[in-house]
């Protein structure tokens, strides 16, 4: 066993890898302790590098383009779910910028190489694994891996490499440039906006790291203590429901509130819900828990699904059952759970493979698209649909550019019902039923995102009407988009929300165990504010327009088929996206100080 070594700095090591792999060589940077306070980790430091390294320059495939797999002080330490890291690019969907947050081995390993992140450019002369470790990277022949889904890819690597090393690996969606191809890693997946196709346009098929550099802590026994009493209260009412029933728990609910999105957004409930829920599933089928890499909650629920008569499992959370069972009509249990396991296999975004295909199939029947086989609650055609994105075959080359692309290139107003924000695919949460969630949907610097704006908590408290929204909800929903900056740059599960009586001042608890540095909650929120503004930033860099913070013309146009109070008109939205850019200091029309066309 090696011996492991010890940083001098409390929490981090205070330097990234740059690694160009055009030409195999790699590049050690300082970070100063000023930039790691003003960007703590994850998202926030991964943005800080991209702003850097001037990645809004280049088309997100070019050779050029930057991808930072970037750590936090919190990564190696026992806080519960602090095992994440964040992969950062420009998205190949949506032009703009991308962070994608995963749960895995991957996070300790890779911070053990004795880096705060990772930051990779170039393009690979031929499929490559990137080999990391302390003070040594090298480029492996990945012919032998190109075309494998990456779970098995990486049970090879595991097989050539060692259990010693932990992987990021892509699957073929990635490696066709499928626009929302994720990265896996243990199972696990840094899902949204394609950073599996910025991986794949590099040639890179894997990412292999292993060292033994762990980073020092300010204050051992306080921090073990303060891990002692997070896990625990981990274990409380607020993380119940997602033990009992996974992430999908809300299924019934959603669907009682004509807030469980139909039919490509033409209504807020399924008639076949019960059908799809956790609690049906757990009478039908065997299930299994399981928890991410240092997680005491175990959301994860993993259920049989036997495939041409042999036994299999797949784990289903709520954004692939509501994408992929009603968003396309679709209720038959082990349909969706394959669709699901399919995803997974190709290495897909499954909201926006569900959303991409639910637009195909209402295309379909008005008449727009040619495909007269890609229908409404047809679990045949949304496993077809899935082998073809993955593939590259047929209608899946279209369909792998994502809803936008696909509308832009059929016309006919059609991009008037693509399910889309910024060319985001939207999550499971109807926005004229969660009007607050719906200004985070549109102002959303990543498009239509649930896990950047936890706006919808708002919509189910009683501070507000959640069908008929007013201005002072704009402060709500900056809020929400405050506190998920904080902890998607800390890194920590969102499902801890729940478990903390003073959000800001715990944080800057845990922080200061690990670094020494003294901060106050109220020095924490403005940290948080300035990675919001450095996001904005970047997608001004980027050509943003005030335009893009809106949403489909058909959630602003049509009520809800089967909720006509569910109803959301373009004026309200604009006044709250005023309201929402003077809130965070920009000017109305969203442009930061000092920009081109800011104030």
């Amino acid at each position: 066993m090696r011996e492991d070594k010890v940083s001098t700095a409390n929490g981090y090591h205070q330097q990234y890898l740059e690694v160009n792999v055009s030409t195999g060589t790699a590049t050690q940077h300082e970070l100063d302790t000023a930039v790691l306070q003003q960007s703590i980790g994850g998202s926030g430091l991964g943005t800080h590098l991209l702003l850097e390294h001037e990645s809004w320059k280049h088309d997100p495939l070019a050779s050029e383009a930057s991808i930072v797999f970037a750590f936090s002080p919190l990564v190696g330490s026992p806080l519960t779910t602090s095992a994440k890291f964040a992969v950062v690019s420009r998205s190949p969907l949506t032009g703009r910028i991308n962070d994608s947050l995963a749960s895995s081995t991957f996070a300790i390993a890779g911070k053990r190489t004795g880096n705060d992140a990772l930051l990779i450019k170039g393009r690979a002369v031929s499929p490559s694994i990137l080999v990391i470790e302390e003070n040594h990277i090298s480029l492996k022949p990945a012919d032998h891996l190109w075309g494998l889904p990456a779970e098995d890819a990486e049970l090879q690597l595991r097989e050539e490499f060692g259990n010693n090393f932990s992987f990021a690996v892509i699957g073929p969606a990635g490696e066709e440039l499928v626009r929302y191809a994720t990265i896996s890693h243990s199972g696990r997946h840094a899902g949204r906006g394609g950073s599996g196709a910025v991986l794949g346009s590099k040639n890179i098929k894997a990412i292999a790291v292993r060292g033994n550099k762990r980073a020092a802590w300010h204050d051992t026994a306080g921090l073990i203590e303060q891990a002692r009493d997070l896990s625990q209260r981990s274990f409380g009412p607020a993380t119940e429901k997602y033990r009992e029933l996974g992430t999908a728990a809300n299924v019934l609910v959603f669907n009682r509130l004509n807030c469980l999105p139909t039919r490509n957004f033409q209504k807020g409930s399924f008639e076949k819900a019960e059908e799809l829920s956790p609690e049906a599933m757990n009478i039908a089928r065997e299930k299994i828990r399981e928890s991410c890499a240092a997680c005491t909650i175990g959301c994860t629920h993993v259920y049989s699904i036997p495939v041409d008569g042999r036994p299999s499992r797949t784990r289903i959370e709520y954004e692939n059952l509501f994408a992929l069972g009603p968003l396309c009509e679709v209720s038959d249990q082990q349909t969706v759970l394959q669709a699901s396991q399919l995803c997974d296999h190709y290495g897909l975004d499954t909201i926006s493979t569900g959303g991409t295909i639910a637009f195909a199939m209402e295309c379909v029947e008005r008449g727009f698209l040619n495909e007269s086989w890609l229908t409404f609650g047809s679990g045949d055609a949304l496993l077809q649909a899935i082998h073809m994105i993955g593939r590259g075959e047929g209608i899946g080359v279209r369909l792998a550019l994502g809803s936008r692309a696909l509308a832009l290139e059929l016309g006919k107003n059609t991009i008037a019902f693509a399910p889309q924000v910024k060319g985001l695919e939207l999550p499971g949460y109807e926005p004229r039923a969660l009007q607050t969630m719906a200004l985070g949907f549109a102002v959303g610097t990543r498009g239509a995102d649930h896990n950047r704006s936890g706006a919808y908590e708002v919509d189910f408290s009683e501070e507000v009407d959640r069908r008929n929204a007013k201005v002072h909800q704009a402060r709500l929903a900056v809020e929400t988009e405050d506190k998920a900056a904080m902890m998607d740059s800390l890194i920590l599960c969102k499902f801890l929300r729940g478990v903390f009586d003073d959000y800001f001042s715990e944080c800057a608890t845990m922080l200061n165990l690990i670094t020494g540095w003294g901060l106050k909650a109220n020095d924490l929120i403005a940290i948080a504010k300035a990675i919001i503004d450095a996001k904005k930033r970047f997608n001004i860099l980027c050509g943003w327009s005030p335009e893009e913070d809106t949403l489909p013309e058909r959630m602003l146009t049509s009520a809800l088929e089967d909720d006509r109070d569910a109803k959301l008109n373009r004026e309200t939205l604009e006044t709250l996206v005023k309201a929402y850019n003077l809130e965070r200091g920009w000017n109305e029309a969203g442009f930061l100080p000092g920009t081109s066309a800011g104030p």
